[in-house]
């Protein structure tokens, strides 16, 4: 006797990092409804039968917490047949870096509701697999910043040396040495000095860098790891 055939469910889920708080941070919504109420995940829902993949992340994001306008990058296709209750449901990750403030206007919208952020390293009860998915979106931002200086999409247009060793060591989970951070960021292309300095009353001024435009357009970086 043939098994029977079963038809599955194709979803979009969305992890969006940002540094906030000085520390690195996933935004999440409180589930009101089943399966798994009262508890967080990322941004998901089912794809549309006239969407392509890249429009129904946007859209889903966009609906589900108001966020539009940023750069999305798939992630992975998550299928454990078990991750998702009574329902066989594949799931398209995408992720993505942002500025708080370029987001933070979510806050603002009376139409959205239990969405916050929170710290990717202390999270709290994740429905469905999504801790997986956050896991591995930190796993790949990681392997990225080997070789490519993803970082500047977290920073500033321009920035202290403290403030992008800071950045480093919240995706690495991890501190640098201060001395051997600045010489091999120093030692290659990768940032442009500024003539500008902070502008601080308490603190010593420190200079202010950026990113060379040329190293990013050419995915050339430097390995922290």
């Amino acid at each position: 006797m043939l098994n029977e055939i079963k038809t599955h469910e194709l979803t979009i889920d969305v992890v969006v990092l940002t540094i906030k708080d000085n520390k690195l941070q996933v935004l999440l919504i409180k589930r009101n409804k089943e399966p798994f109420k009262g508890k967080w995940a990322i941004p998901g829902g089912f794809i549309r039968l006239s969407e392509n993949l890249d429009d129904a992340a946007l859209r889903i994001l966009k609906e589900k917490t108001d966020v539009e306008d940023i750069y999305l990058e798939q992630l992975y296709t998550f299928g454990d047949p078990l991750r998702y209750p009574n329902a066989r449901v594949i799931t398209c990750a995408y992720f993505a870096l942002v500025k708080a403030e370029d987001v933070d206007n979510i806050f603002e919208n009376e139409n959205v509701e239990y969405v916050d952020w929170h710290n990717v390293y202390t999270l709290p009860d994740i429905a469905f697999d999504h801790k997986k998915i956050i896991e591995y979106s930190l796993h790949r931002t990681r392997e990225r910043l080997e070789y490519f200086p993803i970082i500047y999409k977290l920073l500033q247009d321009k920035f202290t040396l403290t403030e992008l060793q800071k950045t480093y060591e919240l995706i690495l989970n991890k501190q640098l040495d201060k001395r051997n951070f600045r010489k091999k960021i120093l030692a290659g292309n990768m940032l442009v000095e500024t003539d500008e300095f902070t502008k601080s009353a308490s603190k010593r001024p420190a200079k202010l860098y950026k990113f060379n435009p040329d190293i990013i357009y050419s995915k050339k970086g430097l390995l922290f790891a």
